[in-house]
């Protein structure tokens, strides 16, 4: 794992963002052992430090000259573009645009006539988009987000091009299953939503990291995480289970 994986992991432990517990449910019916929630990073210290996690896998990878505007989806992806842009001045000198789309257009002020769709101006200009969000489950907010830049694109002032999505930690799930009812069928594999993601917007989806990697890594270093309430380090029964649940709902690794 690279340094800044390693910070993220370490962070994602630490904040209680990553926890397990018995008898969770995900917003799509399934259980689930474990849940990653990044809202839980609501101090300055842990916003930076998720910036600059950010920041780093943009130098790491090479998109420091190849991207103008880091857009986030609301709302969370919007904090993480405006971190991550401060974190690329601050840490590497590199000063990009963000900003964030709006759950209405805007229609007055200096939007009368026209509806905006983003809220700091910095889309309308065009150019080189990164959408950068926490995780991706279904992908909805960011099939929502790239059709909300694509209304944009005979409108900006020069030519626009979406470079692809990164993502904080890959859950690296399938979708659910439903029945003719509507209710989740568990302990079957559904479509890939990354790929299905990728075949129709042509974007490509990139993470620091994966949830395989994160845990195993807070595992190995024996770092402590909330399990039922409690901080402790992650034990072989605790691996197992998280591994059989992957082998049912994960994606291939």
């Amino acid at each position: 794992m690279r340094e800044y994986q390693q910070r993220l992991a370490r962070l994602l432990a630490e904040s209680q963002a990553l926890f397990f517990q018995d008898g969770l449910r995900l917003k799509d019916g399934r259980p689930s052992p474990y849940f990653v929630n990044l809202g839980v990073f609501r101090t300055g210290r842990l916003a930076q430090e998720l910036g600059h996690c950010f920041a780093d896998w943009i130098m790491d990878e090479g998109f420091s000259d190849q991207v103008d505007v880091l857009v986030g989806p609301s709302y969370k992806g919007s904090a993480i573009a405006q971190a991550a842009a401060i974190s690329l001045w601050q840490e590497h000198g590199v000063d990009v645009a963000f900003d964030y789309d709006r759950k209405e257009a805007k229609t007055y002020g200096e939007a009368t006539g026209h509806g905006y769709l983003f809220v700091t101006g910095a889309a309308i200009q065009g150019g080189r988009f990164l959408i950068m969000d926490d995780v991706g489950t279904s992908m909805a907010t960011k099939f929502d987000l790239v059709k909300k830049i694509g209304w944009l694109e005979p409108r900006v002032e020069k030519p626009l091009k979406m470079l692809g999505v990164v993502l904080a930690v890959d859950r690296e799930q399938t979708q659910a299953v439903y029945d003719k009812d509507g209710r989740v069928r568990e302990g079957q594999r559904g479509p890939d939503a990354l790929a299905a993601f990728k075949e129709e917007t042509g974007l490509e989806v990139w993470s620091l990291l994966g949830i395989r990697q994160t845990v195993e890594y807070l595992h190995a270093e024996g770092l402590e995480v909330l399990v039922n309430g409690r901080l402790r380090s992650l034990d072989d029964e605790l691996m197992e289970q998280f591994n059989e649940y992957l082998a049912v709902y994960g994606r291939e690794a």
